[in-house]
Formats: C-alpha cells, sequence, structure tokens
C-alpha cells in the first residue's frame, strides 16, 4: 500500500459552486472541476505530491483521522 492511501479522498457535486470538488481533509483543502473522473485524478496526484514534500523535507506526515462512514450491520 503506498503511504497516499490511508488518506480517505472524495469527489462530490457542489450545488453552490456548480462544480465537482475533490477532497482529503487530512492533507488539502480541496480541488475542483467539472469532470469528476479528471478531478479524482488530479486528487491523487496532489496528494501524491503533498507526501512526496513531506519526505522530502523528512517531516511527519498528519495521522489520517477522516473516515467514510460505514452502515451498521
Amino acid at each position: 500500500m503506498k503511504t497516499s492511501d490511508q488518506y480517505h479522498k472524495w469527489v462530490e457535486w457542489s450545488e453552490e459552486d456548480h462544480v465537482y470538488i475533490g477532497m482529503c481533509p487530512d492533507l488539502i483543502t480541496g480541488i475542483h472541476g467539472d469532470n469528476p473522473l479528471q478531478v479524482y485524478s488530479q486528487l491523487c496526484e496532489v496528494i501524491e505530491d503533498v507526501v512526496s514534500q513531506f519526505e522530502s523535507e523528512e517531516r511527519s506526515l498528519p495521522a489520517p483521522r477522516v473516515r467514510p462512514m460505514q452502515e451498521a450491520v
């Protein structure tokens, strides 16, 4: 598993802004665009860049805290 895989990422439609917003709150505030697949792809690239930057500076990454909601069984 890549380090970036431990961080929850998602894309959702913003009715207010009329764009798709990609989020990963543990590392960045978000990105936006018109195509959800492109937004997710760009989000993953940005997260990889953030992780690489932290590693190159020998800084500790923040602990992943945001998790997807799971249905009760």
